[in-house]
C-alpha cells in the first residue's frame, strides 16, 4: 500500500511499490487479484496552475512533447540525467534542460513535474525526484487523461473498480494462461491500472527489447511466413520482422494516418530495395465490420479511431481483405478487439500466430483475452509487459500445432 513518507521535510504520498520473491500460481494469482479489488487506489495529485517540467528525454518525452504543443501546452523546463544529450536534440529547442542536481530551487518546489519514462519502472524515479527536492511529481499519463475529450491519448486509464464478475472473468483469463510469468505480469498490469501500485515479481522481468517477438514467438518462425502488421504505423514491425525471417513469403502493413503511412513506405523503399519484395500496404483500419469512422491523424503512434477525429477512415474487416495471415499483430490502439471480431473467419481457417496489445482500454482487462481464449481453442497464451506505467501489455497467442512440428 501506499505510504505516508517524511521526505525532506515534507509529507507526501508515494505511489506504492510492492515486489514479491516468486511467480505466483494459479491459486495465489487469484488471492493477489482479490487484494487488487478491495485495495485502496492512489493517484498523485496534479496542480493544474503550476508550470510543467518533463522528466526524460527518450522517445516517450518526445512523444510527451507533441502531446504537449498538440493541447496548446509549452513546458517550462526539461529534466534529464543526461542533460547535455538532451540539450543537443532538435526537439528540444527552446526548452531549458537540467539535470536532476542542476535544476533551480524554485522549479523543484513550484513545478509539476510530469515523468515520461516507461522503459524503467516508476516508483525508484519518483523517488528519486522527491529526494532531490521536486515537490509535485507524477506520471505524465496521469495528466494526459485529463484532456481525452480533445486528445484521444489513452494510457492514463484507470480501473475504478473490479466488480465479482470482472474477479470470475480474470480468474478465468488467469488460469487460461501457459505459465506463472505470464500471470506476473497481468497482474502487474492490474495493480497499476486498479491502484497504481507498481508490483513486480522475480522472475518475470520486464523486456523492453522483444516485443511482439519474444523467445516463444521466434522459436515458432518458419519460411514462408506471411505477416499482417496492423497498426504498422512507420513500418518498423514489418521490417524488424523480414530481418528476422528473410525468406518471409508477404508482408501486409496496414495504416490508416496518411503522414504515418508515408514515413512507413520511405521506410520500406529503403528496408526493400527490391520492388517485388515490397510489403503490400493498405489504407484502411480494422474494425468489426466494413464501414468508416473518424479517426484523429497527425498523432503519430497515438493516432486512432476516435470521436476527437477529423477524417473519415475506412473500416475493413480482415475477413474481408482476402488475406492469409500466418502472423497477425495488432496495436490499435484501443481497437484490437473489434479488429479480432472482423477476423474471426481468419483466426479460424488460418490459426495464425496473435499478437495483440491489451493495455489502451479496459477491454484489455479480461474481454480481449478471454475473446481469443474462446475462439481460438488449442494454442498456448502468453502475456509480457514491455514497458512500466500498466502499458506495453502484449497478449501472444500460439497455435499448440506449431509447437508440435
Amino acid at each position: 500500500m501506499p505510504q505516508l513518507l517524511d521526505i525532506t521535510g515534507s509529507a507526501r504520498m508515494r505511489h506504492g511499490a510492492r515486489a514479491f520473491s516468486s511467480l505466483p500460481g494459479v491459486v495465489r494469482s487469484v488471492g493477489l487479484l482479490e487484494e487488487i479489488a478491495v485495495g485502496s487506489p492512489f493517484v498523485a495529485p496534479i496542480r493544474e496552475d503550476l508550470p510543467i517540467g518533463l522528466y526524460g528525454a527518450g522517445d516517450f518525452g518526445r512523444m510527451a512533447l507533441e502531446v504537449l504543443k498538440a493541447l496548446w501546452i509549452k513546458p517550462a523546463f526539461l529534466i534529464d540525467r543526461n542533460p547535455n544529450a538532451a540539450r543537443s536534440h532538435p526537439a528540444f529547442d527552446g526548452i531549458p534542460v537540467y539535470g536532476p542536481d542542476e535544476t533551480p530551487g524554485t522549479l523543484k518546489q513550484q513545478a509539476q513535474i510530469l515523468v515520461t519514462v516507461a522503459t524503467a519502472a516508476y516508483a525508484p524515479i519518483e523517488n528519486t525526484l522527491f529526494e532531490h527536492g521536486f515537490q509535485h511529481v507524477a506520471p505524465f499519463y496521469d495528466f494526459s487523461e485529463r484532456f481525452r475529450h480533445i486528445h484521444p491519448l489513452s494510457n492514463g486509464w484507470r480501473l475504478e473498480t473490479l466488480t465479482s464478475h470482472d474477479q470470475a472473468m480474470i480468474a478465468h483469463v488467469l488460469q487460461g494462461l501457459e505459465d506463472d510469468a505470464s500471470r506476473a505480469h497481468y497482474l502487474q498490469f492490474l495493480a497499476w491500472r486498479r491502484l497504481r501500485q507498481e508490483w513486480t515479481f522475480d522472475g518475470a522481468p520486464i523486456d523492453a527489447s522483444s516485443r511482439y517477438f519474444i523467445p516463444d514467438v521466434e522459436a515458432l518462425l518458419t519460411s514462408g511466413e506471411r505477416l499482417v502488421d496492423a497498426g504498422a504505423y512507420r513500418g518498423s514491425v514489418s521490417v524488424d520482422f523480414a530481418r528476422r525471417r528473410p525468406d518471409w513469403a508477404s508482408i501486409a502493413a496496414i495504416e490508416p494516418d496518411p503522414l504515418n503511412r508515408a514515413d512507413m513506405e520511405q521506410a520500406f523503399a529503403a528496408a526493400f530495395p527490391d520492388e517485388k519484395r515490397q510489403p503490400q500496404t493498405f489504407d484502411c483500419a480494422l474494425g468489426a465490420a466494413n464501414g468508416e469512422a473518424p479517426f484523429h491523424h497527425g498523432l503519430g503512434y497515438a493516432s486512432q479511431l476516435s470521436v476527437t477525429g477529423g477524417l473519415m477512415a475506412q473500416l475493413r474487416a480482415l475477413d474481408d481483405l482476402d488475406l492469409a495471415p500466418t502472423f497477425l499483430k495488432l496495436h490499435l490502439e484501443g481497437g484490437e478487439l473489434d479488429a479480432l471480431k472482423g477476423a474471426s473467419q481468419t483466426l479460424a481457417k488460418r490459426r495464425p500466430i496473435v499478437t495483440a496489445t491489451i493495455y489502451h482500454n479496459d477491454d484489455g482487462v479480461w474481454r480481449t483475452p478471454l475473446y481469443l481464449m474462446q475462439t481460438l481453442k488449442d494454442y498456448r497464451y502468453l502475456l509480457r509487459l514491455h514497458a512500466w506505467c500498466g502499458t506495453g501489455t502484449v497478449l501472444y497467442a500460439l497455435p499448440r500445432e506449431r509447437s508440435d512440428t
